[in-house]
């Protein structure tokens, strides 16, 4: 990682991720670190988490990837172990046991929905799939056991990793003074429509890669592209150029977050949801194991 206010990959850590390295293909691992991103975002509403935790805590999540292949830690738990830090990171701390509870309920659920989907995919006749009712774990049974460890090695294996370096600057304030500068602050779609790409950017490795203006000047473009709003962009007034951020860059970062907007098939989203778990990659590690 980059020496600077807030660590960035290397290049050689981009071109090869620790995951693609043990065999887990490019848009694979996306996939997985989207998934994961989710499944932090989903506990933070059940536990009415700030977003400043949640946020913070994807961009640890996605970090750890850049230092840590899938195949030794689950998506599952690094997520929840994220969350847990960053919740103290931002002085709003969560119950360990309220966390894994709401964890409990959400890797039940992709079980059961790729169960679902792997039922209704092999059946030969339509019929609707079982609804999702969660089952609380025993108050003193080995899964809240498993799981509260699960949690303490996550969150030391984070810091570890990354070498306790958990600085993270959060977009937001310089979205708003971007937008004040460049006069949009009384136009609320592009406001509401802006922040929201930057939340669901959050789910891409984006802040991990580049600097946080690039990554806003992103989000304004997104916005005022889809809103049919002009910005200065001569070569002598490139509205972008006030915020210190390179087209290109600007334009990458567009391409992650359009990436997220894609169809995937039932087929994919099933893949994911079953490589939740270390074991769930490396199973599919040893099926699709080129020889």
């Amino acid at each position: 990682m980059s020496t600077s206010l807030y660590p960035l990959a290397s290049l050689a850590q981009i071109e090869k991720t620790p995951s693609r390295e043990d065999g887990i293909p490019d848009e694979l691992e996306q996939d997985l670190r989207a998934y994961g991103c989710k499944m932090i975002h989903e506990a933070g509403i059940l536990l009415k988490q700030k977003q400043v935790a949640v946020a913070t805590a994807q961009i640890l999540f996605q970090r750890f990837w850049f230092v840590t292949s899938m195949k030794q830690f689950g998506i599952g738990d690094i997520g929840m172990g994220a969350l847990y830090l960053a919740s103290k990171l931002e002085e709003c701390p969560v119950r360990m046991r309220d966390l894994i509870n709401v964890y409990d309920l959400l890797l039940q659920r992709a079980a059961h929905n790729r169960a679902s989907a792997l039922s209704y995919a092999s059946s030969f006749t339509s019929y609707p799939r079982p609804e999702f009712k969660y089952t609380p774990m025993s108050y003193f049974g080995n899964t809240f056991y498993d799981l509260k460890e699960a949690l303490v090695v996550a969150e030391m294996q984070i810091l570890k990793r990354l070498g306790f370096n958990v600085n993270v600057v959060l977009p937001y304030g310089t979205l708003v003074n971007y937008l004040r500068v460049l006069g949009l602050t009384s136009r609320e779609d592009v406001c509401t429509r802006a922040w929201g790409y930057l939340n669901d950017a959050l789910q891409t490795p984006v802040y991990t890669l580049y600097a946080v203006p690039t990554i806003v000047s992103a989000a304004i473009l997104l916005s005022t592209r889809h809103l049919g709003i002009s910005l200065p962009s001569s070569s002598s007034n490139r509205w972008w150029e006030l915020f210190d951020a390179e087209w290109e860059d600007v334009w990458s970062v567009c391409g992650y977050v359009m990436r997220l907007y894609r169809e995937r098939s039932a087929e994919d989203q099933t893949r994911v949801m079953g490589m939740v778990s270390k074991k769930g990659v490396r199973q599919w590690l040893d099926e699709n194991r080129v020889p």
